[in-house]
């Protein structure tokens, strides 16, 4: 699975894919270069094909769905993204369950982070180092500029090429032979072309780290990092290096740049290595494998915050709570209001059947941190879980934080309204989650149930209604059932 996920990267990344939604054969008709790249495709048709592909990294289980970690890489990219030269579009961020280095931009602002890429980073300005130059790659429109020079294929027919990328191989031949598939695409050209972008990337991200307060060595500094492994993979080469090409010019421009750039000396964060060790722990192939990891580690007295926490964290998800509260304590004396290490804290006391005393941890820690969106998943989430549904229903409406930032809240706001046997509610935010998840389909079918059950009131039955229309209206025509494509002509 692994394999192949990081394919269907290589293809949106170095090819990339772009797409038209009208299906007539005017619409395959290509610009010239040189024209706007809305002429080839539109923000809107990025939004589209990018929410797609995005759709089915979270229907194959691919994505990496911790809070914590998602609200880190968010905050580090939208940090870089307020200090870009040039606006970017609605940006998305999100982490793989992928050991291997890797990091890629996809059409319409997402921008996807390898857990891998985490673990192999030495400080946070290395990571953001990796997320300046995808950014840059958003926001000079990258690959709709890339259409500027090739051919167009239809979203369909991209999603049919991607869908086989990822249940086939990372053999390369496979995926060019996939991506030729009913197309006549200048491979070579098409790679040229894009480590021009390369290197326009480095020189933006470069500078926009800077701006954003992160030491601008950080990129030269994993590139060369990237190099001396490239040296013992042999043919082998990590992900990343697939996806964006490295070469000697690449690392000493990348050096040059940050040479002239005023010195940063940062601080780092203990936040880093706490999220690091999080990406360790939830990415193990085998439950004790990063439990052993930092036993070792802290045996071989390398008595690290992240190594502490990590252990606590990997006894944690063990379920040996006992241990895990041991270990955390000496943590939780130094940094008492690290959020955190009291998102753990609470973990394990509702671990220990401690219910009051872990919400009771979780409404503190909220207090000081009224805007941390994990920190109110977990406590609505623990709510739940001590049999109080309509406490952490309010608790999640009231904050609006949450909403629309993380996908989790409408699944807890779905569970609720199950447990409060308010049924038409729970259909409905089960239809939102879907759909933010980019499961139209099921979406719908979830909103149609809702529609179906008996003694609606007029309100719910408009509310279901707007939102069946809503997700509905985000189908391509050829999409539809042919009974609504039908009802539109």
């Amino acid at each position: 699975m692994k394999k192949a996920l990081l394919s269907c990267f290589t293809a949106v990344a170095i090819l990339g894919a772009a797409a038209t939604q009208a299906d007539s054969p005017a619409a395959l008709d290509l610009p010239q270069i040189g024209e706007p790249a809305d002429n080839t495709l539109s923000p809107s048709e990025e939004k589209t094909l990018g929410g797609r592909v995005v759709a089915q990294l979270y229907g194959a289980n691919y994505m990496l769905e911790d809070p914590e970690l998602r609200e880190y890489i968010s905050t580090l990219g939208w940090r870089l993204a307020s200090a870009s030269q040039t606006k970017p579009p609605s940006l998305t961020f999100f982490m793989i369950r992928d050991p291997r280095i890797n990091a890629f931009a996809l059409p319409g602002g997402y921008i996807g982070v390898n857990a891998g890429l985490l673990l192999a980073a030495s400080n946070e300005s290395e990571v953001a180092g990796v997320l300046g130059h995808e950014l840059a790659h958003v926001t000079q429109r990258h690959i709709a500029r890339t259409q500027e020079d090739t051919q167009v294929a239809t979203v369909a027919t991209w999603l049919a090429v991607i869908a086989a990328i990822i249940a086939g191989s990372a053999d390369p031949d496979v995926v060019i032979g996939a991506l030729s598939v009913g197309q006549a695409m200048n491979y070579q050209r098409q790679v040229n072309y894009t480590r021009a972008h390369e290197l326009e990337a480095d020189r933006i991200g470069i500078q926009t780290m800077a701006r954003a307060g992160f030491d601008p060595a950080g990129m030269g500094g994993f590139f060369s990092k990237l190099e001396q492994q490239s040296r013992l993979y042999g043919s082998g080469l990590p992900e990343i290096l697939r996806t964006h090409p490295l070469t000697t010019n690449r690392i000493a421009e990348a050096r040059g740049r940050a040479a002239e750039m005023p010195k940063v000396v940062l601080k780092e964060s203990i936040e880093f290595g706490f999220m690091q060790a999080r990406a360790r722990v939830l990415t193990a192939e085998r439950p004790s494998e990063a439990m052993d990891h930092y036993s070792n580690e802290l045996a071989a007295g390398h008595d690290t915050p992240t190594n502490r926490y990590g252990l606590a964290l990997a006894l944690s998800v063990q379920g040996q709570a006992d241990n895990a509260d041991r270990v955390l304590a000496p943590l939780l004396e130094k940094y008492p209001r690290h959020v955190t290490l009291n998102l753990l804290q609470a973990r394990i006391l509702a671990l220990q059947q401690k219910n009051d005393e872990a919400l009771a941890v979780l409404a503190r820690t909220t207090q000081l941190y009224p805007r941390y969106a994990p920190a109110l998943l977990e406590y609505a989430d623990t709510m739940m879980a001590a049999g109080k549904p309509a406490e952490a229903r309010q608790l999640l409406i009231t904050r609006e934080q949450t909403l629309g930032t993380q996908l989790e809240t409408y699944n807890l706001l779905a569970q609720a309204a199950r447990e409060l046997n308010n049924l038409p509610e729970a259909s409905y935010q089960t239809g939102v989650y879907l759909f933010l998840r980019g499961d139209a389909g099921n979406a719908i079918a979830q909103l149609d149930a809702g529609l179906r059950l008996p003694d609606l009131t007029p309100q719910e039955r408009a509310r279901l209604a707007a939102k069946r229309q809503e997700v509905r209206d985000t189908l391509p025509e050829n999409w539809r059932p042919p009974r609504e494509r039908r009802d539109r002509m």
